[in-house]
């Protein structure tokens, strides 16, 4: 089972090979084929999973717990990452690289939301991320947006159903992966549709969309729910801030600011089943925060029960 990545740099700095459900001891793990051919991620499936609405085709990304072959009987979380290209390599690497001395966080089975087959991705994500029609200023004249709500349901009921059937999960133990546009797509089915995910790591979600469209809807939203059962995990890096004149900072949207209004809509409501951290990283701007977002992210959603992580 191999899958090829163009992005699989930062899984190798990790230094962490994806390897899924082979012994411990590596007897008999695959190695890479050489001779000039494509570097691989190994012990990963990819299955064609087509939105048949919409008539577009997808593809997820699979990478099982190193634990998976041999525990029959076990039941595993599963963390759904947007972005796939780049996310799921880096996702599947940071979960194993934190459990490889001692037990960190939970095992989980990896799946990658693709982009749409032979489709390139700003496309794909202007479309299927985004909560209306009303692009931004710097996307092309014919490209797609405001999709999101039947991408949302694509997931719920074709890839919920498919995963669910074919691997051995935790149907309550979903976790929603997503930065910048997908994390925007995380903020909007939290809102919508919550408990399609138990927890939520929601990385530098790009809420400047369409005149902050999420933020201003979001009060109508909250007030369809009673109560809100998720844990949400939240981040933003430090110069992902509005400061014009300093170009290690954002130059025309205030991402700390509006995550942390965001979250402030969030726990104003008190609700009872809300678990919710929110944290700006310092150091790290819009391009390099979703690493170190994500590791602390799988900390707080999926702590070992045995570590105290």
């Amino acid at each position: 089972m191999r899958i090829s990545m163009t992005c699989l740099l930062l899984a190798l700095a990790l230094g962490a090979t994806v390897v899924a459900g082979w012994a411990s001891d590596g007897v008999g793990v695959p190695a890479q084929r050489g001779e000039g051919l494509p570097f691989e991620l190994l012990g990963t499936e990819v299955h064609d999973l087509p939105d048949a609405v919409r008539g577009i085709d997808y593809q997820i990304f699979v990478s099982l717990p190193a634990s998976y072959a041999e525990n029959p009987q076990r039941r595993y979380p599963v963390v759904y990452v947007t972005d796939a290209d780049y996310g799921f390599a880096m996702l599947s690497s940071i979960g194993r690289r934190m459990n490889g001395a001692e037990p960190r966080v939970q095992e989980f089975i990896t799946i990658g939301l693709s982009y749409g087959k032979g489709e390139y991705p700003m496309a794909s994500r202007r479309r299927d991320y985004t909560p209306t029609q009303r692009g931004a200023s710097d996307a092309p004249a014919d490209a797609r947006h405001g999709e999101s709500l039947q991408y949302r349901e694509y997931i719920a009921s074709v890839v919920f159903p498919y995963v669910e059937q074919h691997y051995r999960t935790l149907p309550d133990r979903r976790i929603f992966v997503g930065h910048s546009y997908g994390g925007l797509l995380g903020a909007q089915i939290l809102l919508t549709r919550p408990d399609m995910f138990s927890g939520y790591l929601l990385g530098s979600p790009s809420f400047w969309f369409d005149r902050r469209y999420l933020i201003r809807h979001a009060p109508a939203m909250l007030d369809a729910h009673a109560d809100l059962e998720a844990n949400v995990y939240l981040n933003v890096g430090e110069f992902e801030e509005l400061r014009k004149g300093d170009h290690r900072y954002q130059q025309e949207v205030d991402m700390v600011g509006d995550n942390a209004a965001f979250t402030a809509l969030l726990r104003s409501r008190n609700y009872r089943g809300l678990n919710l951290r929110d944290e700006v990283l310092p150091g790290e701007d819009h391009m390099t925060v979703a690493p170190r977002g994500f590791t602390q992210g799988l900390l707080y959603l999926l702590p070992d029960e045995l570590s105290g992580s």
